[in-house]
């Protein structure tokens, strides 16, 4: 099957990105003929492992096709990027116009059996308007609903064709049920297929024996990943042996913030910057603790691949860190209560105390464990990981797939899918 896939930002910065090359590499295994189009800087074409340059093509932001910056799914990017919601209405235009271009000379070159873009927002719209005699497919990674909520402009715009897509694939059960309620999709036409982890290089290694007691954040240095909590959590610690890892970057004032609030810690705070997959792998091996305190997310595949590498974890009670890691055993995953949220990623100022010293607990619980016994349950994780390695995601998106392609049935949406439970 010849397989156009598309994400409208950065492909190798973002765990939307990983999981759009991972889909790919799967691909190939499976004989499939891919073509990707995505967003990129004009002076900084990534490097895809795995994925043929000539099979590629590029919407080039900053001087190339688009004046401005790449536009960002979240707010907060770990590169230079501009916000929907800050897009003026002449911008919106030139955006959906390039694109709209970029994707007729992508399927005129390549004549797709099948689309399969990510995020149901304005490039999975376009597509599915220009090309509605070809079946299609769209993953869900949670940004694209937060985008709905905070920019109803562009939500009223893109729901009508969003809701023709014939496949729409969710994380977890909550994020489909989600999904049903915003766009108006039938429960029928969406399928839960779960994300996945390179379970070759994210694997259990053995752990030193504290202190100190290694903790790591991976992932955007932004307020909505819980980060400038998470060093505050950590000031009231001071007295265990601890020292903090975090492996990401940020722009503007937020990591501004972060460095502020790591400065009084005295050196127990390492910045490593953005890493490769591999350094990631590598730093998460070593670590006993994984944290991730975010106030929105949909399946961060990061949680996965801390379980996998052996890491205890504490995090944020999200519905979709829930369904995968609410069953897990103390020892192994700590999970911390939200309090209702002001925004979709913000919480109420006068509530920030109280889950400092909430987070504090959780942390304090875990480093203890940690410094008692290194190592965790390694049986209980490998249960929970089961279904999510790779190959196993690409089995269940390969059925998406042989649904929407079966019998001709592009456009209306009416492959059957897997029931909401």
């Amino acid at each position: 099957m010849k397989i156009l896939h598309l994400i409208s930002q950065r492909p190798e910065l973002t765990g939307s990105g990983m999981y759009v090359q991972a889909v790919i590499r799967e691909a190939e295994k499976r004989g499939h003929d891919n073509y990707f189009l995505s967003g990129i800087p004009e002076k900084d074409a990534p490097e895809l492992a795995g994925i043929d340059p000539k099979q590629c093509a590029f919407v080039r932001f900053e001087g190339g096709d688009l004046p401005f910056p790449v536009v960002g799914m979240s707010d907060v990017m770990p590169y230079r990027s501009r916000r929907f919601s800050a897009l003026c209405p002449r911008e919106v235009d030139a955006y959906e116009t390039t694109f709209s271009e970029a994707l007729a000379r992508a399927v005129e070159a390549f004549s797709p059996d099948l689309i399969h873009s990510h995020h149901l927002w304005v490039v999975s719209a376009l597509a599915r308007e220009l090309f509605p005699g070809i079946p299609m497919v769209t993953s869900c990674h949670g940004t694209d609903l937060r985008q709905f909520k905070t920019c109803p402009h562009l939500g009223e715009r893109v729901q009508p064709a969003c809701s023709r897509i014939d496949g729409v694939m969710a994380l977890t059960r909550a994020q489909a049920r989600e999904i049903a309620s915003v766009y108006g999709i039938p429960g029928a036409r969406i399928h839960v297929v779960g994300g996945g982890y390179d379970d070759a290089r994210f694997a259990p290694a053995g752990k030193s024996a504290p202190p100190p007691v290694e903790i790591l954040f991976a992932g955007k240095l932004s307020r909505a990943k819980g980060v400038p909590w998470l060093l505050r959590a950590l000031s009231l610690l001071t007295d265990l042996p601890w020292r903090l890892h975090l492996a990401g970057s940020s722009t503007g004032t937020e990591l501004g913030l972060c460095r502020d609030l790591a400065e009084p810690l005295k050196g127990r705070v390492v910045f490593h910057g953005m890493l490769d997959h591999d350094a990631l792998a590598a730093l998460m091996a070593r670590s006993h603790l994984f944290v991730l305190p975010s106030f929105f997310e949909g399946l961060p595949l990061v949680l996965l691949e801390a379980l996998a590498s052996g890491c205890r974890i504490v995090a944020t009670s999200l519905p979709g860190v829930r369904e995968v890691l609410g069953e897990a055993p103390a020892g192994c995953v700590r999970l911390v209560d939200l309090p209702s949220l002001k925004s979709a990623d913000e919480p109420h100022g006068a509530d920030e105390p109280q889950l400092e010293v909430m987070l504090a607990g959780a942390l304090k619980d875990q480093i203890l464990s940690a410094m008692d016994s290194p190592e965790i349950d390694v049986a209980s994780a490998s249960r929970i990981l089961a279904p999510f390695t790779w190959a196993g995601v690409f089995e269940r998106i390969q059925g998406v797939y042989d649904k929407v392609t079966e019998g001709g049935q592009a456009g209306g949406g009416s492959a059957g899918g897997m029931r909401l439970g």
